[in-house]
């Protein structure tokens, strides 16, 4: 049983996730040790993706590294709202053909399976097309009270992505472009089995954190627990039994100040943000104004081991300015950090090709 202090927690947490004072050089290796960035089609600021690998990588980063790495190298795919390393690939289909766990969408798919055929026989002699390009021969329409309601082309070609008989080309502009599997996915890519698929994905994933929880509640996309992964270790002033991934223990720590996106993982688990960083944090963009507290898509501000407060910035495109509308300190601010937070938000601003920073 390892025991930990919290400011040793969250520097494995930190160094876990590339935000200490070496910063890596290569978008691949981020992505290998990440695990996954999260594919969000809010651009306040910029799309979360490309921000997460900024915050990592700085300004060397460009969008056009990502679309080439999962377009033209096949180093990385999108699967799921998520882009992962193209190593992981058999890790994420195995147990695909088995796909859905719900009998409702089980029967829905059965229903419509001269429609998948459909689908298929077009993208084997059209591909790649977006959803708009594909006809909508259905039998069966998908029900539901959302926003899917009679979303029967989309539904189907996730489905099929899912399911591992297709996969995300590439995007025209926003929209996916799909294709067989077999035209996207290298032929060699090794498929465990399920159980030791989920061992190896905890392990990835507690790598990837460096110290969690061994069970928590379901999350969407990806989970935030890492089951039998690691070793066990206790977190003074926290309740409960932690895995700690032990290669990342006793490693020297040099910190340093960065700008986070709300989807961010070293933030995405809302509770181990507060066990482990004393970090309150709500993604308000859902939220009427008048009810926000930190802002529409506040970034957090991590500066060394602490989780110091939220920016609430925008990109004004069109005047070229980046707008601070707010910074909401949650401890004091010293001089050393507001200049260093200051620094950063005149780094993005010329990453986002704006002129200035304007505000608080």
């Amino acid at each position: 049983m390892h025991r930990l202090t919290k400011a040793q927690a969250r520097r494995i947490a930190v160094r876990a996730q590339l935000l200490n004072a070496a910063r890596p050089t290569d978008l691949l290796a981020v992505v290998q040790q990440l695990t996954l960035l999260q594919i969000d089609p809010t651009a306040a600021i910029a799309p979360s993706a490309d921000l997460v690998a900024w915050s990592r990588l700085g300004s060397a980063y460009k969008p056009a590294h990502l679309r080439k790495a999962l377009e033209q190298d096949r180093t990385l795919f999108e699967r799921d709202a998520l882009v992962r390393p193209m190593s992981d690939l058999g890790l994420h289909l195995a147990g695909a053909a088995d796909w859905p766990d719900y009998e409702r969408t089980r029967a829905w798919l059965r229903d419509n399976d001269p429609f998948r055929r459909d689908i298929l026989e077009l993208l084997g002699s059209s591909g790649p097309l977006t959803s708009r390009d594909i006809p909508d021969t259905c039998v069966v329409p998908w029900r539901s009270t959302g926003w899917t309601n009679n979303r029967n082309v989309t539904q189907m070609l996730e489905s099929l992505m899912m399911r591992g008989e297709i996969a995300i080309a590439g995007r025209v502009g926003r929209e996916r472009a799909w294709d067989l599997a077999e035209r996207v996915y290298p032929a060699d890519a090794v498929v465990p089995s399920v159980d030791e698929a989920n061992r190896a994905k905890n392990e990835r994933r507690l790598a990837s954190l460096g110290i969690a929880r061994q069970k928590r509640p379901a999350m969407p996309l990806e989970p935030v627990d890492v089951g039998e992964a690691g070793e066990p270790a206790v977190v003074d002033g926290t309740k409960g039994e932690w895995r700690v991934d032990r290669a990342a223990l006793g490693e020297d720590f040099e910190g340093r100040t960065a700008l986070l996106s709300p989807f961010d993982r070293l933030v995405y688990d809302r509770v181990r943000a507060r066990e482990l960083f004393d970090f309150e944090y709500t993604l308000e963009m859902y939220k009427p104004a008048a009810k926000r507290r930190w802002g529409y898509f506040a970034l957090p501000v991590l500066h060394g081991d602490r989780l110091v407060g939220k920016v609430d910035a925008i990109a004004d495109r069109k005047a070229s300015v980046l707008r601070v509308n707010a910074i909401h300190e949650d401890v004091k601010f010293t001089r050393t950090i507001a200049k260093a937070v200051q620094a950063e938000l005149e780094d993005l601003a010329a990453w986002l090709g704006l002129g200035t920073v304007e505000g608080a």
